[in-house]
């Protein structure tokens, strides 16, 4: 049957009934076919060259499906991946800079443990009685070297009673306070210290020049013994110091032409301008024979506590 357009064109036929398979049968029959070849190759593995050469063929195309979601994947991963990184940076510098701080904390008592370990050291050597003080101020005025310690009367500190450290002598102390005190460095001008050569045995005294690194031995006549080098010691005269402390090394020696004397410079053995923590030393009947200074304000000791005292207390 056909029919005529409505604009007087050509005829366009349509059949009345479809002929052929319906795309209902034709899926069913493809299911079917899907099943039996599913079948076969489970019994009797007939379709495995079959299924090889299916998957070289399709593995293309697999590639090409699965390159944009693994492109996508990657740029997700390194985004990520970097904020994580900055992250973690940021949190271990953090933890960096803190255990810097810590080290840094650690290494300073280790320092404070070994000054205090060499003091506990010459303690145990010491037959005198001895006990560790702290420093609280320090002044090194070229005319005056002076130091206060956090040991007073309470502790029975007296005037002229000995400092040493773990290295040598210090000084001795100048003034007493109730819980503090004042020392007078060997480097002060007006400090004098008897010793000896631990090598010749020479005895001189050792006056200090308003430097923490040098000393001089005086009224030393031309004609003796002495060298770069030797060890000079307490000599125990005086009363004050006991004998054989160590003091100072001869740096040089000179002969000045129309002199009767050898001009000596020595350096301390102690650090005078470095220490914080000393000893002080206890001698047998030193107490009694020094009377203590009582001032008559008795105050904490402070960076400003360091004042003309009176010639009275001083060595």
């Amino acid at each position: 049957m056909s029919t005529r357009s409505g604009t007087g064109g050509h005829a366009i036929s349509k059949p009345l009934f479809r002929l052929g398979v319906s795309p209902t049968l034709r899926l069913l029959a493809v299911i079917l076919l899907g099943l039996a070849l599913m079948a076969l190759d489970h019994r009797v593995n007939e379709l495995q060259f079959v299924r090889g050469a299916l998957a070289t063929v399709t593995y293309p195309l697999q590639v090409a499906v699965d390159a944009p979601v693994r492109a996508v994947s990657r740029v997700f991963e390194s985004f990520t991946s970097r904020e994580d990184l900055i992250t973690e940076n940021r949190i271990l510098r953090s933890e960096n800079a803190e255990l810097r701080a810590r080290q840094l904390r650690f290494e300073a008592l280790q320092l404070e443990n070994d000054r205090l370990r060499a003091l506990l050291n010459t303690a145990e050597q010491a037959e005198e009685r001895v006990e560790i003080a702290k420093l609280l101020a320090v002044d090194l005025d070229p005319f005056r070297q002076q130091i206060v310690l956090n040991k007073g009367r309470n502790d029975d500190v007296y005037a002229g009673q000995p400092v040493i450290n773990a290295d040598g002598v210090i000084g001795q102390v100048l003034s007493t306070r109730l819980t503090s005190s004042i020392a007078l460095l060997i480097s002060d001008p007006s400090h004098a210290l008897p010793v000896l050569s631990a090598r010749t045995g020479l005895r001189g005294l050792v006056v200090g020049t308003g430097n923490p690194q040098r000393l001089e031995m005086r009224h030393v006549p031309l004609q003796e013994d002495v060298e770069p080098g030797d060890l000079l010691l307490t000599s125990g005269l005086g009363g004050r110091f006991p004998a054989d402390y160590p003091v100072a090394r001869v740096t040089s020696v000179e002969r000045p032409q129309g002199q009767p004397f050898l001009s000596i410079e020595a350096e301390p053995l102690a650090a005078l301008d470095r220490s914080r923590e000393v000893l002080l030393l206890w001698t047998d009947g030193a107490a009694s024979a020094i009377a203590p200074l009582n001032l008559d304000n008795d105050l904490e000791a402070a960076p400003n506590a360091l004042e003309s005292e009176p010639d009275e207390g001083t060595p």
